[in-house]
């Protein structure tokens, strides 16, 4: 049995996971479903060990999201994390990671689909991704990462200020 958390309100579902039209007639809520995430890429270089172990990183921390549609109600949206940690004359270790989930969307208005799939989406990836980041750095003997909460609102902004275009083609 799979949880899936419904965004904007309750909303009855059928046997394959869709929204059911309301009573009499009325149109279903909008909804945001998880289908799953899952980890595509994930590389872990740890050059400074063991000397590196003692020392005190300086750490270099960058993110991007992009989202892809896959059909109609379908959608992968796509973290990107790189950590590179050096100390003062050497890289101790570098970790890039690409955890993505795929959404389901429905009664979604077109207007609120990047925000939706850019904002809250990643809100929603970013803890397992998070975790990811801490168990691969102590496995490599380093002291857990543990990453700042990231404001995916302020992210957005700066993608959108920079004239990109974040939701592309079919993935």
């Amino acid at each position: 049995m799979v949880a899936r958390p419904v965004i904007y309100g309750k909303t009855d579902m059928s046997s394959d996971g869709t929204a059911m039209p309301g009573p009499e007639g009325t149109p279903p809520l909008p909804n945001l479903q998880v289908v799953g995430q899952y980890i595509k890429d994930l590389s872990f270089e740890n050059p400074g060990a063991p000397s590196g172990l003692t020392q005190q990183p300086q750490i270099e921390f960058g993110i991007d999201v992009q989202a892809k549609r896959g059909d109609e109600m379908h959608f992968e949206v796509e973290l990107k994390l790189r950590v590179h940690a050096k100390s003062v004359d050497r890289q101790l270790f570098l970790l890039e990671l690409s955890y993505a989930g795929l959404f389901r969307l429905q009664n979604i208005p077109e207007e609120a689909m990047q925000p939706i799939l850019l904002i809250q989406a990643p809100h929603m990836l970013f803890p397992f991704a998070r975790r990811i980041v801490a168990d691969v750095v102590r496995d490599g003997g380093m002291p857990p990462l543990m990453i700042e909460p990231i404001d995916f609102v302020a992210l957005f902004q700066a993608k959108m200020g920079q004239g990109q275009q974040p939701i592309m083609g079919n993935a």
